[in-house]
């Protein structure tokens, strides 16, 4: 049986001062675990802050208009995390008048709430013996026993849970499942730092020199590269916007009109043929990157200026001084910025 009690000790001494732990309130540990996906903890730090603030209480959240929510969330990207918050207070506040549930099932009836977090929120917040595996779980676990599982497929990671669960002890086992997420997230990298590891010595890739060699994961994610003119369109002082719809990748978002694969030098033509508007080039914009699901977008954005206030389908007029405070996609938000002088001028 492994001994757990080095890394408990570690866990006491050496864990992180994060504002999530002060107060392990259900809804405080369900707002940060959601933040924390595919986000580093130094990156969600001044958004839950910011977030706790604007929405201490699910009631406050459930209220809020949603646009209100993605606008704070703002350049934390997978914004579907969001709008699964805002849609899971309203949840709370129709089915459990306002409180968190605590049973897997009642979890599970959550959008946006897997067995990772599921299994956090137990832990943490009610102090119940639940695996929380998240990647960094995952990279520990299989390190410290040698599993040479593919940890791509899921039948695999439900496996690893169950081996998850039987480590955890039955005296406050949420220490230790806090503790293997902030070993995997500060020691347990995917370059280890095994010298500071307190389990070092009972770690079968350590031991075996093949720390590398874990976590298996054949699957490779293929990502799909755009490229995509981007034109901010100014008519006096408003800029011609769209807002994506219900159902859309960016759905709530704000952006530009764009066109794939346009060349700058015909954008004008771009726009008059699919918008029905007479435009004048009048800048170019420092090229834009950002990715998003799996794809990595190149932005070539341009400055356009027309005299016609036509409003194509599916786009509106937006005055410059109200933009600032929309949301926008991360992308098209640092278009945006890039453009500020062309804006306010």
């Amino acid at each position: 049986m492994m001994d757990l009690h080095p890394l408990r000790q570690w866990f006491l001494d050496h864990k992180r001062d994060l504002p999530w732990r002060e107060n392990h309130s259900p809804y405080r540990v369900w707002v940060s675990e959601i933040m924390l996906q595919q986000t580093q903890a130094s990156v969600v730090i001044p958004y839950f802050i910011r977030w706790m603030e604007c929405f201490p209480t699910i009631e406050h959240l459930a209220e809020a208009p949603l646009e209100d929510v993605i606008k704070l969330w703002e350049g934390l990207g997978y914004y579907t995390r969001a709008r699964n918050l805002h849609e899971g207070a309203k949840h709370m506040m129709k089915h459990h008048a306002g409180s968190f549930p605590s049973t897997t099932e009642e979890l599970k009836s959550i959008k946006g709430i897997g067995p990772y977090t599921i299994g956090a929120i137990q832990s943490f917040a009610f102090n119940k013996k639940a695996a929380a595996v998240d990647g960094n779980v995952i990279r520990v676990i299989t390190r410290l026993l040698g599993i040479p599982d593919d940890m791509a497929k899921a039948k695999n990671q439900k496996v690893l849970q169950q081996e998850v669960f039987r480590l955890l002890p039955d005296f406050e086992p949420w220490v230790i499942s806090e503790a293997l997420i902030e070993l995997g997230a500060t020691v347990c990298k995917k370059k280890a730092l095994c010298h500071q590891c307190p389990m070092n010595t009972q770690c079968y890739a350590n031991l075996h020199f093949k720390v590398d060699a874990f976590p298996v994961k054949i699957k490779r994610v293929q990502y799909t590269t755009l490229h995509r003119s981007v034109v901010v369109i100014l008519c006096e002082n408003s800029v011609l916007l769209q807002k994506r719809e219900k159902g859309e990748i960016m759905e709530g978002l704000y952006e530009f009109p764009y066109f794939e694969n346009s060349a700058i030098d015909s954008i004008t033509q771009e726009v008059h043929k699919k918008l029905s508007l007479e435009a004048e080039l009048i800048d170019e914009l420092p090229k834009e990157s950002h990715s998003f699901t799996r794809y990595r977008v190149h932005l070539y954005p341009a400055i356009l200026s027309v005299k016609n206030n036509f409003e194509p389908e599916g786009y509106g007029w937006f005055h410059c001084n109200e933009i600032f405070s929309l949301p926008f996609s991360s992308g098209h938000k640092r278009v945006l910025l890039s453009a500020k002088s062309h804006l306010q001028g």
